[in-house]
């Protein structure tokens, strides 16, 4: 059989079936990330982009031993986003007058 061209081996391409990356260094990066103010920024962005943001919060029913934390949208929390804008683009009645 003939072996064709001898650059033919450079066009191999992984098959991406096995991570290239130790589990601990991923662990670690993701525990990092989850405790950084990057991660509220990130979902700050998003909420004022529109999107679907659920936060975690304490639970305020104290009689719900199991559930010390609840995941609640961003929108019951903060508001729509639309509020926030308006609430720093306008005037305030001492500003000085461009």
């Amino acid at each position: 059989m003939a072996k064709g061209k001898r650059n033919s081996g450079n066009v191999y391409e992984s098959k991406g079936e096995r991570p290239n990356t130790n589990k601990a260094t991923l662990k670690a990066r993701r525990l990092d990330y989850n405790k950084s103010m990057l991660r509220l920024v990130n979902k700050v962005a998003a909420w004022r982009k529109g999107k679907h943001v659920m936060l975690t919060i304490k639970n305020p029913d104290k009689k719900q031993k199991n559930k010390p934390f609840i995941r609640v949208n961003a929108l019951d929390v903060w508001g729509p986003p639309r509020d926030m804008q308006n609430f720093f683009a306008r005037k305030k009645k001492n500003d000085r007058v461009n």
